[in-house]
């Protein structure tokens, strides 16, 4: 199934991809460099799990907190 290329900004827009992540992705995709796409896409995925990581920290010291202060 091919994906139109408005779907695909969308989507990656929905991902929280920078505008410049998009235009590299879409540059890929006039290329046909499937493996640069998927690298791009990866590197993206490590950044947001490296925010999800930080934010589950912040979580863990407030719930510390919440638990020192009962």
């Amino acid at each position: 199934m091919d994906i139109s290329e408005e779907m695909l900004i969308t989507n990656l827009k929905d991902a929280g991809c920078t505008n410049e992540t998009i235009a590299a992705f879409l540059d890929y995709r006039q290329t046909n460099e499937q493996a640069k796409q998927m690298e791009l896409l990866k590197k993206h995925r490590h950044i947001l799990l490296d925010k999800i990581h930080e934010d589950q920290k912040a979580i863990d010291c407030l719930d510390y907190l919440l638990y020192k202060l009962k």
